[in-house]
């Protein structure tokens, strides 16, 4: 079947997902803690320390009871900030509430409300669900009015299914609106989501048991980020496990992790240390997800603390060709399966691949980049009225090896997507039509994986 505009050749006829829900998002480099106790939210000091980050001032934040009584009560929230100020970032992160009583409404009776399928890979599974030629099996707790949500041709193993929905609660904003005294660069949203479930990775093993039965082509996993927030010995045990159940996928089952916002380098070493990453062979990560994890690693340029507007594409095609030098399958005597990387940024995108492994990846970027510029503005296709380009048409190819830092490359609206190759690693670029007033950004970065991995072909 061939793909819409003539992109590529469709990949995979049978997918299987194991969903992790995302948690919450910052504006800037400002990022909000928060814990539960009995009087309600409160910031969490030690969070702010943790990561260099400083506490100030903001205005209070009305969010729902957890008693589902109808009642609501305004708390007074304060804000963890980057140290250094500035909100030009505009990057989302994830974090979770910790509450002893679950809130079963979320606030969903005020105005403006409405309900979504929510979940790194419910969303990929969602995406990948709307394609008529696939079949999807979500592996995940699934509520009475998730399920009611998820596409038909989703299916849902009897062992998923619980009686109650796990809710988070989504604030979105647009480019320019303030909370007290930040305002946000571009728009984005503010996530609070409490997931037991997915906290501990209950549904792994009904996924990898799946298996044998659905017999997919491409599993889909996500979810580590919400196990962060458990405590390191039962954090630890679990992802051992975790590790061991990943590596009884069948090797001819292609396997791609999307990762998520997380601040705990103790916790990234262990999941490299399980070799969590020598497991699967793609990944899908952000700019602040990038950037974390060659700080844990001490990798290139981790003394970057935070991005300052657009990311510097030499920087990133440099973690990315540390990430698969390190961790990849770059020599065929090397015990990894990682073979390609899936980067995704506001105004661009990037794949890198280890030759040999994958075709297509032309297409895929470029699929990406496209259903993020559509997505955002909520049409079928790009409008060109209702999107902007920020990309910078011409770049540097890397900050360290020698023979491309001093090469620059240039792209064209008739040549949209750059190529280039350092070693046995190919990369490949494109920029993204940003939409200028986007109505919804939750679950974007979970598209845009869904999307290049339709477009994707493994060898």
């Amino acid at each position: 079947m061939r793909l819409p505009q003539r992109l590529g050749q469709l990949s995979w006829k049978q997918v299987a997902t194991g969903w992790l829900p995302c948690a919450c998002a910052g504006i800037g480099r400002d990022v909000h803690c928060f814990r539960s106790t009995a009087a309600g939210l409160q910031d969490v000091a030690g969070c702010c320390r943790g990561r260099g980050l400083r506490r100030v001032a903001a205005p209070p934040l009305l969010i729902p009871s957890a008693r589902g009584s109808g009642d609501r009560g305004t708390i007074s929230v304060r804000e963890c900030a980057w140290y250094g100020g500035g909100t030009d970032a505009g990057g989302a992160s994830g974090r979770g509430l910790e509450r002893d009583d679950r809130s079963t409404d979320c606030g969903l009776d005020q105005g403006g409300r409405g309900h979504f399928v929510g979940g790194n890979a419910a969303l990929i599974g969602q995406k990948l669900g709307s394609n008529g030629n696939l079949s999807v099996l979500l592996c995940g707790p699934v509520g009475p009015k998730l399920q009611e949500l998820l596409d038909d041709r989703i299916i849902v193993p009897p062992e998923s299914l619980q009686e109650m929905d796990e809710f988070h609660l989504i604030l979105e904003y647009q480019t320019g609106q303030n909370w007290g005294e930040i305002e946000a660069p571009h728009a984005n949203r503010f996530i609070f989501s409490h997931d037991v479930s997915n906290g501990e990775m209950k549904m792994l093993e009904t996924l990898i048991s799946s298996l044998e039965e659905f017999k997919p082509e491409l599993v889909v996993l996500s979810g580590l980020h919400m196990m962060e927030g458990r405590g390191k010995k039962a954090r630890d045990k679990r992802l051992e496990e975790v590790s061991l159940l990943i590596s009884q996928i069948p090797s001819e089952i292609t396997v791609h992790l999307e990762l998520a916002s997380m601040t705990d380098t103790a916790y990234m070493n262990t999941i490299v240390e399980q070799q969590v990453l020598t497991l699967v062979n793609s990944i899908g990560l952000n700019e602040q997800e990038l950037l974390f994890i060659s700080r844990a690693g001490s990798g290139p340029h981790s003394s970057q603390q935070y991005w300052s507007g657009t990311p510097d594409v030499a920087m990133v095609s440099d973690i990315i060709f540390w990430l698969l030098k390190e961790y990849g399958r770059t020599d065929s005597t090397r015990d990894s399966d990682l073979t390609r990387i899936h980067f995704h940024t506001l105004s661009y995108h990037m794949i890198a691949i280890i030759d040999g492994y994958w075709n297509n990846q032309v297409a895929s970027v470029a699929a990406g980049a496209r259903i993020a510029g559509s997505q955002a503005c909520g049409t079928g296709a790009i409008d060109p009225t209702k999107v902007v380009l920020k990309f910078p048409m011409q770049f540097v190819l890397s900050n360290i090896d020698k023979s491309l830092k001093t090469k620059k490359m240039t792209l064209s609206p008739t040549d949209p997507v750059g190529m280039w190759h350092r070693e046995n690693i190919t990369f490949f670029i494109t920029p993204v039509l940003v939409c200028i007033d986007p109505i919804r950004t939750v679950g974007l970065g979970d598209s845009i994986s869904a999307e290049g991995l339709l477009y994707s072909e493994r060898q």
